[in-house]
């Protein structure tokens, strides 16, 4: 895989092949042949990588198969195939391959279009001749060709790196990057200037060029070339205005001033001197030189001993006054350096000067923001340890008012009961013998639903009390009724602040009688009634089953509330006027049916004296008004 070339494109049958193109205008190089040295390349590119051995029929004259061997059968397919060209991969324009004259030997005709052979070496023909095919895939299908193709591309591809050698050293000059998978390789510029004269100013480099293959595991020498700089010939600045193709394995050199390479069939463009074909003879005098002109050479060759001998004692002295000043110089350097390292220091310092304030600031806050955590650290274990020490005190007395929450809890509900059972007493409501759900107040009966065979007088009186005992229960149990109750007996009303639809404070107020009312409005307020003992039930825990049901759910609340274990606490002071409940001889415990009358009479009499001792002995009211907590206090 090793092909070797020298850079002056010298190889015999090259020359001559382009003689047509000798007229071909390029750009010219900057650089004289003579002037281009090593340090001028910059880069080297690759193109047309190809890793086959170069052919063989230009140095020798026989083929290396079985076709040309003379104990080999020669048959007329074999004849033919033989004078043919067979078409293979040139590696360049110059080294396409040519049919040996050993050939041409092998059969010849007769005119009249036989072929005479040897007939000992005739092998027997069976019918037609057929031309041998070239390719034995062009019938293949898609996918197959299309495999073939892509192994022969990837047979063509490689991993190459170069080295750069020069004469007299054994270690390379340059290694390059490794570039992988490719055909045309454009390596990474580089500087040789760094190496010294010594290398730079040649004009010989040797070329290693290392390739790869995607099957092999280590790297094997594929072109080994010696570059001549004198002998390069010049492409261009650039590859896009160059339109000649470029051979195989054709290396390119990037130099300061274009592209050079070393072509094989491009001749150069420098004219090429004719030497004289007369004869010539070399014992005839020829004139050289006048005297004069030697004079002058003469004049010029002093002249230029002179200049020389100038520049030398000018040297020296320079040498001389340098060597004296060494000492001065050596100072003012180092006066230069102390000046440096001064200013350097005094920048230091004037930094470190501003690191110290700006430290100095933040110690000081810092300092401040620990003393005020120290003092609020103080004051808080100061408040802590106060805090402790109330702390046994204020857990003894909240011990204390959790007991004394507890005892008036008991207190208030036991109040509540004595409460409720004096309004028991007062307006006793008994359930009417072999009658469902109807029950009679103060022996007043109220029906559960209006009726015309009902009397008139006597559910506006049952109602009156109804509502008394509906306000007094607000008032005890400390809850705001939606509907405010004007109690005053038969004649007792309700007032509607929630409706919209009423506009007057009058269409607002509902009787609570239906003498001389419009029935809507009588019936409107017995529902307000029934809503408010509804909502009393509901603060107690307790669930309604018919809101139409007036006295059985009173009765029921009042029930509730009076139930309990216990005897019932004593009275705790109050008012004279509330401690008439529970006197004996007391104007209501007078007030029973049994001093009444029966009927009509008896109802009218009872509502009017019931009125009258409120008014005039009890005055409940007005103690009471409509402060449910004042009247709780005073009755606790």
């Amino acid at each position: 895989m090793t092909a070797k070339r020298t850079g002056n494109g010298s190889t015999p049958g090259d020359i001559g092949n382009h003689a047509g193109i000798q007229g071909l205008t390029r750009d010219r190089p900057w650089l004289l042949p003579s002037n281009r040295k090593i340090r001028h390349l910059q880069g080297i590119s690759l193109r047309n990588l190809s890793l086959s051995r170069p052919p063989t029929e230009t140095l020798k004259s026989k083929t290396a198969d079985d076709e040309a061997l003379p104990t080999s059968l020669i048959t007329p397919t074999k004849a033919l195939a033989l004078r043919e060209k067979k078409l293979e991969h040139s590696k360049s324009s110059n080294d396409l391959r040519t049919p040996p004259a050993s050939r041409k030997s092998l059969g010849s005709s007769n005119g009249n279009g036989t072929l005479l052979t040897d007939p000992e070496k005739v092998r027997p023909m069976k019918g037609k001749i057929r031309r041998r095919s070239t390719l034995n895939w062009t019938n293949a299908p898609p996918q197959v060709r299309q495999k073939k193709l892509e192994d022969v591309a990837l047979s063509r591809l490689a991993d190459t790196w170069f080295s750069l050698h020069c004469q007299g050293m054994n270690e390379p000059v340059y290694v390059s990057e490794m570039l992988e998978k490719a055909m045309n390789f454009d390596f990474r510029f580089f500087d040789l200037n760094t190496y010294g004269p010594w290398i730079t100013r040649r004009d010989q480099l040797i070329v290693k060029f290392w390739a790869r293959t995607g099957s092999e595991q280590d790297y094997s020498l594929v072109l080994e070339m010696e570059v001549h700089f004198r002998s390069l010939q010049y492409i261009g600045k650039s590859l896009e205005s160059f339109h000649h193709p470029l051979p195989l394995n054709c290396v390119l050199m990037h130099l300061s001033d274009g592209i050079y390479t070393s072509f094989t069939d491009l001749p150069l463009d420098e004219p090429v001197l004719a030497s004289p074909t007369g004869p010539t003879n070399v014992h005839s005098a020829q004139s050289t030189s006048t005297f004069d002109e030697l004079m002058r050479l003469s004049n010029l060759d002093d002249c230029i001993q002179d200049a020389l001998a100038t520049r030398e004692k000018v040297t020296s002295q320079i040498n001389s006054i340098l060597e004296k000043q060494r000492g001065n110089r050596a100072l003012v350097q180092s006066a230069a350096q102390a000046q440096d390292s001064w200013t350097s220091s005094k920048r230091a310092v004037s930094t470190a000067q501003k690191q110290i304030r700006t430290a100095q600031t933040r110690r000081s806050e810092l300092q401040a923001s620990l003393q005020a955590r120290r003092s609020a650290m103080l004051f808080g274990t100061r408040s802590q340890e106060k805090s402790q020490s109330h702390l046994v005190a204020a857990r003894r007395t909240l011990a204390d008012d959790v007991s004394l929450q507890k005892e008036t809890r008991s207190g208030v509900k036991g109040q509540i009961r004595r409460v409720s059972e004096d309004l028991l007493q007062i307006y006793p409501i008994e359930p009417i013998p072999k009658k469902a759900l109807a029950f009679t107040i103060r022996d007043l009966p109220l029906p559960n639903a209006t009726s015309p065979s009902v009397d008139v007088a006597t559910t506006a009186a049952a109602l009156g009390y109804v509502a008394h005992v509906t306000h007094l229960l607000s008032l005890y149990l400390s809850v705001h009724l939606p509907y405010p109750i004007t109690p005053c007996g038969s004649t007792s009303t309700i007032y509607d602040p929630i409706s919209i639809s009423l506009q007057s404070e009058a269409a607002r107020t509902f009787p609570l009688s239906q003498k001389g009312a419009v029935t809507y409005r009588f019936e409107y307020g017995v529902f307000l009634l029934s809503s408010n003992i509804e909502l009393l039930m509901s603060r107690q825990g307790i669930k309604i089953v018919d809101l139409r049901h007036t006295l059985p759910n009173l009765k029921y609340l009042l029930t509730v509330l009076t139930s309990g274990g216990g005897e019932l606490p004593e009275r705790n002071g109050g008012r004279p006027g509330l401690d008439m409940f529970s006197r004996e001889g007391s104007p209501m415990r007078r007030l029973n049916t049994r001093d009444c009358g029966s009927g009509e009479e008896a109802n009218g009499s009872l509502a009017v004296t019931l009125l009258k001792e409120e008014k005039s002995n009890l005055r409940l009211r007005s103690p009471l008004g409509r402060d449910s907590g004042y009247l709780l206090s005073k009755v606790l």
